[in-house]
């Protein structure tokens, strides 16, 4: 396929870049989840899966060595390991396409060609950032949840005391960290939960025939426990939270997501309480600040909230008033974005739910695949096979009968994937909190006014 089929016109946008430079504009037109992903390359095949190990530091010694024991070879020394925890990695294939009949596109080719090349580009941007913010509040199907996992509440009340509850979402609440391995939750393997004010067992959980929660992305269903649950923790409402779950943060102290009312609107108390949960937890900053990712009625919400005033107290020449936005504030790097995750209203009087995301370093790993934009044709044609920021843009040269047609393809391999720090527990760190996922907060609120359209 040599350069050579391709109309003049875009033959000299091909070789002189331009074709390039439209896609990464695209690529680059705004910042997003993708951003805080650790890039690794992916070197397996597509549908693979790769096993990553993490291991953990020794807890520090603070007893003295009996000098009596000192003798042997050993020196009265026993020997200690480090522990590992694991994560898999497993990467898939995303694309779209887009044709070009060059003679119905007249005397416009060119600039409807390096438009397409510049959409495809957008498309593609917004594809992995959407993959990565899956990742972030979901995760992945054979992880242990995402932010939003192991925190949920009961859906339906019990007639009497009972093994099984129905909730809004079950994420979090399927599988468990054994000696740092991703292992399914059962009699052999339970995870400590919170329903209510009762402390219980978990030893599995169903997802429904028909999904009906309200969580983005959510799963419901129920969840079986060890013994016997009170009506009274097993009543609609409640919180169900997993003793391993990621921190969720509410205004007001609100214990779940239906439970947020008029007035639960984004505070930077609430923003200084995720950060004091990651540097809890010793999460590195990502150029010198957290990154928090939130929607522009959330930052709206901010700007209205009485601390944030005081602070800005007789600045009102500040950039940020002037912009009506954040940039850093506080060790946080405010990034609005309209990929937040976006609920409908639980309770009509109340509004939709919006979520913000405050992330430190190496909360999400991003996974791409070596061989992306490999080709056998010869060097001299490589020019149909672009390579910008992973992503391969391929355009075709005309091969329909009439060879009037081009086509203008994207496609991208690689996966996403959200490491554990279980091992970073309070003998290593003596603040670390019980998470599996300890690098990002989430914080849920309502828009400034409560009843402001999703």
């Amino acid at each position: 396929m040599s350069i050579n089929n391709f109309p003049a016109q875009l033959v000299a946008a091909i070789q002189q870049g331009y074709l390039a430079r439209e896609f990464q504009t695209g690529l680059q037109s705004k910042l997003g989840f993708r951003g805080v992903a650790d890039r690794e390359v992916f070197p397996n095949a597509i549908g693979e899966t790769l096993t990553k190990t993490r291991k953990s530091l020794k807890t520090p010694v603070t007893t003295p060595l009996n000098p009596t024991a000192n003798t042997n070879f050993d020196n009265g020394l026993t020997s200690s390991d480090w522990g590992v925890e694991q994560y898999t990695l497993s990467i898939n294939m995303y694309g779209d396409t887009i044709d070009l009949n060059m003679v119905t596109s007249g005397v416009g080719i060119a600039s409807q060609f390096l438009a397409n090349a510049h959409t495809n580009g957008i498309q593609a941007m917004q594809s992995l950032d959407r993959l990565a913010r899956n990742t972030l509040f979901g995760g992945a199907l054979n992880g242990v949840g995402g932010y939003l996992g192991g925190n949920t509440r009961v859906v339906t009340t019990l007639g009497s005391a009972g093994t099984s509850v129905a909730v809004d979402d079950i994420r979090g609440f399927q599988r468990m960290l054994i000696e740092g391995q991703v292992v399914a939750v059962g009699s052999a393997a339970a995870l400590t939960v919170t329903i209510g004010s009762g402390v219980y067992s978990l030893v599995g959980a169903t997802a429904d025939a028909t999904n009906v929660s309200t969580a983005p992305d959510g799963v419901s269903g129920s969840l079986t426990l060890s013994a016997n649950v009170s009506v009274s923790d097993g009543t609609a409402g409640n919180a169900v939270v997993a003793a391993t779950a990621p921190y969720v943060i509410r205004p007001n102290n609100r214990l779940t997501t239906a439970a947020l009312a008029a007035g639960d609107t984004l505070g930077i108390q609430n923003v200084l309480a995720g950060v004091a949960a990651l540097r809890r937890n010793n999460v590195p900053m990502i150029n010198g600040a957290y990154h928090c990712y939130l929607d522009d009625l959330q930052l709206l919400g901010l700007f209205r909230d009485a601390d944030f005033k005081y602070l800005y107290r007789g600045a009102y020449g500040s950039e940020e008033y002037r912009n009506g936005e954040v940039i850093e504030l506080l060790g946080v790097r405010f990034i609005p974005t309209t990929e937040a995750p976006q609920q409908a209203a639980i309770s009509a009087a109340a509004g939709p739910i919006h979520r913000a995301l405050v992330v430190g370093q190496g909360a999400l790993v991003e996974g791409d695949f070596a061989g992306t934009g490999h080709s056998d044709i010869p060097d001299a044609d490589r020019a149909l096979i672009e390579k910008i920021d992973d992503v391969a843009m391929v355009t075709r040269e005309p091969l329909d009968r009439l060879r009037q047609i081009i086509a203008q393809s994207w496609y991208w391999i690689g996966g996403f994937a959200l490491p554990t720090d279980s091992t970073a527990n309070t003998s290593i760190i003596p603040t670390a909190t019980n998470s599996y996922l300890k690098r990002g907060v989430v914080i849920e609120s309502l828009g400034t006014d409560g009843v402001a359209a999703a």
